[in-house]
C-alpha cells in the first residue's frame, strides 16, 4: 500500500494520536470512513444528466425585445 510499511504506519498513528488526542480519534475515523464510502459510491453511480429541453428564460426568448412605437418619437 503506497510503499508504506508497518513501522511507518505506527509512526503516523502515534503522531495523529499526539495531535488530536484519544477522544477525537473515533470521530476522525468515522468521518474518514464516510468520506471514503461517499467517494466510492459516487464513482459507482451512473451519470444521470437531464437532457430534456426546458423552458428558456424570459430574456432569451424575446419577451423583452420591444420595438419602439413609431407613433411616439423623441422630440429632442
Amino acid at each position: 500500500m503506497f510503499g508504506i510499511g508497518a513501522t511507518e504506519l505506527i509512526v503516523i498513528l502515534v503522531i495523529v494520536l499526539v495531535l488530536y488526542g484519544g477522544k477525537r480519534l473515533p470521530e476522525l475515523g468515522s468521518s474518514f470512513g464516510k468520506a471514503i464510502r461517499n467517494f466510492r459510491g459516487a464513482g459507482a453511480e451512473p451519470d444521470e444528466i437531464d437532457v430534456t429541453p426546458g423552458k428558456p428564460p424570459a430574456a432569451a426568448n424575446g419577451a423583452d425585445d420591444k420595438k419602439p412605437d413609431p407613433d411616439t418619437k423623441n422630440s429632442a
